[in-house]
C-alpha cells in the first residue's frame, strides 16, 4: 500500500500528538525512544538487533541514573543510536552538566557520548511540542526523500536544533542534512552519524542485513534529454539560511563519527 505524503504527515503529527499528552506531566528526564521501539522495527534497522536491544538497556539505565541526581533545574533527554548516546536538554549548572556527562558514560554499554545540554532553564511546554511537531515534518521529509533510506536516521528536535542520528553513507547524510534544512521551524542541524562506505553497506545487505541505499541519482536510461537531476531542492519557501557544512571526515571502520553543523 502506498502512503501518500499527506498520510505520513498526519501519523507524524499524530504520534506528535501523543508524546506531547505525556509531556503535561512535569518530569526531569525523558527517555529517548530506543525502549518503546517494537520488535517490527528489527526488520528494518541498520543496527543489529544487540545494538536495538542494548539501546533499550542503555534508555533506561540511563534514565534511573539522572533520576538520583535530578533537582529542579535539570531537564534531561537521553537518545541512544548503536551505543552512542546523545544528551540535550538543559541543566542549572555546568558542574551539573558535566556530572551528568560522567554518569551515563559509566552506564553498561555506552561506546561514547554526545553532551549538548546548555546551562540555562529549560524548555517551554509549547517548545517542546513545537520540537515535536519540527521533528515530525523532518521525518516525513525524510520518507518522501526517494535517494535515502529514512529510516537510517534517528531525529531529535530540541530548541529547534535537529540532531540526525543513525548509520548512514556520507552522500546519505548530506541528503539528509539538506533536507532538514529545508524544513520550517529548523534553526541548526548537527549530525551524530556512524559513516560507512556503500560498499560496507552492499555486504551487510548480502548477509541478510537491512538499509543499502538506494543509488545516487545519475544519468537516466534510454533516450532522453541527457543526465538526470541530481537531488531536487527544497520546495519551502522558509528555508532556513544557515553556515555552510563542515566536511564530513573520511569513514573510519567501527568509528562513530560526531559531525556537527554549525
Amino acid at each position: 500500500m502506498t502512503t501518500t505524503p499527506f498520510k505520513r504527515l498526519a501519523i507524524a503529527i499524530a504520534s506528535g500528538a501523543v508524546l506531547v499528552a505525556g509531556l503535561s506531566a512535569c518530569v526531569p528526564l525523558v527517555v529517548g525512544g530506543a525502549a518503546a521501539v517494537g520488535m517490527g522495527m528489527v526488520a528494518t534497522d541498520r543496527r543489529s538487533s544487540g545494538a536495538q536491544l542494548d539501546d533499550q538497556g542503555i534508555e533506561l539505565r540511563a534514565a534511573a541514573r539522572v533520576r538520583e541526581i535530578a533537582n529542579d533545574y535539570m531537564y534531561v533527554s537521553v537518545t541512544s543510536y548503536n551505543r552512542q548516546v546523545l544528551l540535550t536538554g538543559a541543566v542549572g549548572s555546568e558542574a551539573d552538566r558535566r556530572r551528568v556527562e560522567d554518569l551515563i558514560q559509566r552506564v553498561d554499554n555506552v561506546r561514547s557520548v554526545v553532551n549538548e545540554l546548555t546551562v540555562g532553564p529549560s524548555s517551554t511546554f509549547q517548545e517542546r511540542s513545537n520540537d515535536l511537531f519540527v521533528s515530525g515534518k523532518v521525518k516525513a521529509s525524510l520518507l518522501d526523500a526517494k535517494d535515502i533510506f529514512a529510516n537510517s536516521f534517528k531525529v531529535v528536535t530540541e530548541r529547534g536544533v535537529v540532531y540526525l542520528m543513525g548509520i548512514a553513507t556520507r552522500r546519505e547524510t548530506d541528503r539528509a542534512t539538506d533536507i532538514a534544512r529545508g524544513v520550517s521551524g529548523v534553526q541548526k542541524v548537527v549530525r551524530v552519524v556512524e559513516v560507512v562506505s556503500e560498499s560496507e553497506l552492499a555486504n551487510q545487505a548480502q548477509r541478510g542485513g537491512t538499509g543499502a541505499p538506494p543509488p545516487a541519482p545519475g544519468p537516466g536510461p534510454g533516450p532522453g534529454p541527457g543526465p538526470g537531476p541530481g537531488p531536487a531542492p527544497s520546495s519551502s519557501s522558509s528555508r532556513v539560511p544557515l553556515p555552510p557544512m563542515e566536511p564530513l571526515p573520511p569513514a573510519q571502520p567501527g568509528g562513530a563519527m560526531t559531525t556537527p553543523v554549525r
